[in-house]
């Protein structure tokens, strides 16, 4: 049997720093919320919606998230969607839809200026006996990210 489509692809941003957790049998475990904006017009006035998502990712991506995702970091995730239910103390049913990541890219963060101001992302610059650190830091995080 055919499992039937479940794909999400979402854009957004951190609303709090991520939580890395580890199962009893030590599986890594980390769950954020993305804030998702929608802009539309409306009587000549643009609006803002503000959709909020929880994410949670499994593995090695989730030590990756855990390690380098903050609070306010933009990203994509690409994942499928999970409902939970269960029954309340009084007896209600419950549910609630989260998004399981299969693949999260980070998008680029504006650097502070010493002026502490947003300012144009810059390369980072490394010194040469930190290339190779660096480049294998760098592709472990592409590789643990999907890439």
């Amino acid at each position: 049997m055919l499992n039937n489509l479940n794909s999400i692809l979402i854009e957004g941003n951190l609303v709090r720093d991520p939580e890395l957790k580890y199962t009893p049998k030590g599986a890594a475990v980390c769950d954020f919320v993305l804030a998702s904006n929608r802009y539309f017009k409306q009587d000549e006035e643009t609006q803002k919606e503000v959709s909020f998502f929880e994410v949670t990712t499994w593995s090695r991506l989730a030590e990756v998230c855990g390690e380098y995702l903050k609070k306010g970091r933009g990203v994509r995730v690409v994942g499928r969607l999970k409902q939970d239910r269960w029954t309340s103390p009084e007896g209600q049913p419950r549910s609630k839809v989260s998004i399981v990541a299969e693949h999260v890219e980070f998008k680029p963060q504006a650097k502070k200026d010493g002026d502490g101001k947003d300012g144009e992302e810059k390369a980072a610059e490394v010194p040469a006996e930190k290339a190779d650190e660096a480049a294998t830091d760098d592709a472990e995080l592409k590789e643990a990210a999907g890439f």
